[in-house]
């Protein structure tokens, strides 16, 4: 944490100053969709922010569309394959990062029809959504939210990460979850989150976040 100088702000302005950031931002590839990501564990709510910053984006007339990775999740059949816990598996297995690719981003690559798929799957009642596409607009903004994101390679124009602490992760993780806690273990490990993503959001305690970036 010593790489990045963190200051105190408001989740309202943090969600102001983001928006402000992706009004002039210019994805390199030469897409007409900016792709953001909020990157955190389910205790961190990067949805929140997300929904945040698509707000601010309203406000200043730049359409948005918010993406939780948790409406691409896997069949149960798929997911619990080796059985209701298995860390390996919800690393690695959950989400179904194929049809991400080819639902979310394809469609918003340089030459895409701009045609996102929000979700795919209800994990709840374990079927399809039959969500229809949406149609974003040319310069609309993708803000996709979920965990482990930053590992996958997708073309992110800009990455925020919701970080927590060891502590504060397991607080705010339901007891029932605390077995996933060794999958955010070996994300930090393995792709170091924190050093990676183009802004840093620290905010284990959820009424004082603090940013750098």
């Amino acid at each position: 944490m010593g790489r990045v100088r963190l200051e105190a702000i408001t989740w309202d302005r943090l969600g102001d100053l983001l928006a402000e950031r992706l009004l002039d931002l210019e994805p390199a590839d030469g897409s007409p969709w900016p792709r953001i990501a909020f990157d955190g564990a389910p205790a961190a709510r990067p949805g929140d922010l997300a929904q945040r910053v698509s707000e601010a984006l309203r406000v200043r007339g730049r359409s948005s569309l918010v993406v939780g990775t948790e409406g691409f999740l896997r069949p149960a059949s798929v997911r619990l394959e080796y059985g209701h816990r298995d860390v390996e598996a919800y690393y690695s297995g959950w989400y179904d990062t194929g049809a991400l690719w080819r639902e979310v981003f394809g469609p918003l690559d340089a030459d895409g029809d701009g045609r996102v798929l929000p979700d795919l799957w209800d994990p709840a009642a374990d079927r399809a959504t039959r969500s229809p596409y949406v149609q974003l607009p040319r310069g609309g903004v993708l803000l996709l939210h979920g965990p482990f994101l930053l590992r996958h390679w997708f073309p992110l124009d800009l990455s925020v990460h919701v970080l927590l602490s060891p502590g504060a992760l397991r607080r705010r993780t339901p007891e029932a979850e605390h077995w996933t806690l060794p999958a955010f273990e070996r994300y930090e490990q393995e792709t170091d989150p924190a050093g990676t993503a183009d802004v840093l959001v620290r905010a284990d305690d959820p009424r004082h976040p603090a940013w750098g970036g």
